[in-house]
């Protein structure tokens, strides 16, 4: 019993709960860096015609220093990506992970005396139905009621579980012990998770790497008649990359989230049982 290892669900952190995180509005992270980025190519822009530093003897060398320019933000881009794609896939493995917990900690309840067992599945139905609203709700005064009931809920199981075990610390009484101890943690897993963002430093690493190479394209710009077409082509490809890599990183906000379809599933099958 001293070996237990988990902890109560808790509150969310300030910026889950006011949704203070720019990365959870892909819409506006898309507008924002839309704006920024053809601003800035229009600067580029304006001091290339207004000063004309760079001559011709000097363009291949602009050039090379642009596609290398170019290249590094194609990278961090890249980088950051990836970053968002493996948290993503993170929390749908915890979803899965917390299914198979709650299932086979419902299975091992007949472990327990007929009452306690009563108890503990019927606790474990309404924590389930907690886990499937705190992967759905976006709403953030319903958020921390979640984590209230979710909190009270985990308490009342570990309560049920150690007075079997103090009981009847019978191996099989033991092994119930140990599934709930699998519950409890599984929460916690799932909640590190989606706590586990994107640095705003790398944000703010990919957003001055932007705004460079969007001013160099300007500056670079020869043809006035065609520039307002080329200097678009590039912001609007970079923020749409910032808005995909906002939208998967975000758990709550967005259109792309994690679907409890494993939960969901679970719920169904212990209705139905």
């Amino acid at each position: 019993m001293r070996n237990r290892r988990w902890r109560v669900a808790r509150p969310p952190s300030s910026s889950e709960a006011r949704g203070d995180n720019l990365a959870d509005y892909p819409l506006l992270v898309f507008a924002i860096s839309l704006l920024a980025l053809w601003l800035s190519a229009r600067s580029g822009a304006a001091v290339a015609r207004r000063w004309q530093i760079l001559g011709e003897e000097a363009r291949p060398d602009f050039g090379v220093i642009l596609g290398a320019t170019l290249t590094l933000l194609a990278l961090i881009i890249g980088f950051s990506f990836s970053m968002a794609i493996n948290r993503y896939d993170q929390r749908k493995n915890y979803e899965e992970a917390e299914a198979n917990a709650i299932g086979t900690e419902y299975l091992r309840a007949d472990l327990l005396p007929a009452a306690d067992a009563a108890k503990v599945r019927t606790l474990l139905k309404s924590y389930l139905d907690q886990r499937v609203l705190f992967y759905t709700t976006r709403n953030a005064h319903q958020l921390r009621q979640i984590h209230a009931d979710t909190a009270k809920l985990q308490a009342d199981l570990w309560s049920a579980v150690q007075a079997s075990a103090a009981e009847r610390p019978a191996p099989l009484v033991m092994l119930a012990v140990a599934g709930m101890n699998d519950v409890l943690n599984a929460q916690g897993y799932t909640q590190a998770a989606w706590w586990n963002r994107i640095p705003i430093a790398a944000w703010c690493f990919m957003a001055a790497i932007a705004i460079g190479c969007n001013l160099m394209v300007g500056y670079g710009t020869q043809k006035v008649k065609a520039e307002f077409t080329l200097l678009l082509v590039l912001p609007l490809l970079v923020s749409v990359s910032f808005f995909l890599i906002a939208d998967i990183d975000s758990p709550r906000g967005g259109a792309i989230h994690v679907n409890p379809q494993n939960l969901v599933s679970l719920a169904q099958s212990l209705t139905a049982h």
